[in-house]
């Protein structure tokens, strides 16, 4: 007799979801859209792409061939998706962007989108924004596109409903800095724009999301690695999501998520794609997903909502790949290390000089390509996550 409690492996809890896709593209490794994508398949959602830039590899290399796709090509490619009545999307993911104008055209596909799916069927539409722009206080796009996020968000019922920046990107968009000062400190602490040792406070991070809540009426907003003061010593990052109520004010959660010694590319977009099915999942589960912006009422306490579990859910996946990418990663190294020695360097030797920049350049290479996220290796926790986290209230 079947246990009644053992769930049915074969049957896919997220409802049928049409999604379009619009980010980076690499042909070797896991980030934008081929990290995103792969994410949302295994998840069962059908997935449609507009690649905004087409590179061989990923930028964490530091080296790469490609092309950035012209806003005039995006703006195309939605034209023939028009003429063609292929406009049948449930929601539309948005990542990496390289311009200012082709943010603008990024833009107008939301709008054109949410005006249609809209006047067919209110509530079906959601748009989830991940503002890449930066980590760590460190800014690698323009500051004109950083100005085009702020106008893209401030849509208000034309702008995204769920935005998932990390803690930098927060602060570029709600202008509201992280570090404060708070008593306990005496005024001391200082803003540190740049490095590992950054450390945000809590009550800023709920302010800063209040702003997008409140100025730019965005409905839900999950700020991802965020380095938070009195955590970073016991090796933990916390994530915080919030949905706001009908008065604008937030219902804060924090997850509290390990943190891994190695450096991973594509964690933002496998973080997107999995949102966008979880939310979904959970969103359908709680009746929520006729409403506009998949919303919740305002008595469903911040760790009941929808946005909550689906956090949980995914950080847990991630936790687990990345877990074992790193075993990967450590196995693939040590065996790099047997079989390359690196040439003795004797500093009056200008070969053995030039020797040794290879050798550091070829480490680094391998020690990036090790580190390469094994999602199709470890899809399965994608699929079915082991819940390893909780969410609180902040």
């Amino acid at each position: 007799m079947a246990d009644p409690n053992e769930v049915d492996q074969n049957e896919n809890p997220v409802p049928e979801t049409k999604v379009l896709a619009i980010a980076s593209h690499v042909v070797y490794g896991y980030v934008g859209n081929t990290m995103a994508t792969f994410c949302m398949q295994s998840l069962g959602l059908d997935v449609s792409a507009i690649n905004t830039v087409n590179f061989s590899n990923h930028t964490g290399y530091k080296q790469w061939k490609g092309t950035k796709t012209p806003p005039e090509q995006i703006a195309e490619l939605y034209d023939g998706l028009t003429q063609s009545r292929l406009l049948d999307f449930d929601v539309l993911l948005s990542g990496y962007i390289p311009s200012a104008e082709a943010l603008g055209e990024v833009v107008k596909v939301a709008r054109d989108l949410k005006l249609k799916r809209e006047t067919m069927n209110p509530g079906s539409f959601f748009w989830v924004l991940d503002p890449v722009m930066g980590d760590q206080g460190r800014l690698y796009v323009s500051e004109e596109l950083v100005k085009g996020y702020k106008s893209a968000i401030s849509g208000g019922m034309e702008g995204p409903d769920l935005v998932v920046p990390n803690g930098f990107e927060l602060e570029l968009i709600s202008g509201v800095h992280l570090a404060g000062v708070s008593e306990e400190d005496g005024g001391e602490l200082e803003r540190k724009p740049t490095g590992d040792d950054y450390e945000a406070r809590l009550e800023k991070v709920r302010e800063a999301i209040e702003v997008l809540h409140q100025r730019d009426s965005v409905r839900m907003v999950v700020v991802t690695s965020v380095r938070v003061h009195g955590k970073q010593s016991e090796g933990v990052l916390c994530v915080v999501g919030s949905e706001r109520k009908s008065d604008g004010s937030s219902r804060c959660f924090v997850v509290e998520v390990p943190v891994l010694d190695c450096y991973f590319s594509g964690t933002g977009d496998m973080f997107a794609g999995l949102m966008v099915a979880r939310l979904r999942e959970e969103c359908s589960q709680a009746g929520t997903l006729g409403k506009h912006g998949w919303g919740s009422d305002d008595v469903v306490s911040a760790t009941d909502l929808p946005l909550a579990k689906a956090t949980v859910k995914v950080l847990s996946s991630m936790s687990a790949v990345l877990e074992k990418t790193m075993e990967a990663r450590n196995a693939e190294m040590e065996k790099y290390e047997k079989s390359n020695t690196r040439a003795s360097v004797n500093p009056q030797d200008a070969e053995k000089e030039r020797q040794e920049e290879v050798d550091e350049q070829n480490h680094f290479l391998a020690r990036t390509k090790a580190a390469e996220v094994r999602a199709v290796r470890n899809a399965r926790d994608l699929i079915h996550p082991k819940v390893r986290f909780d969410a609180r209230g902040l």
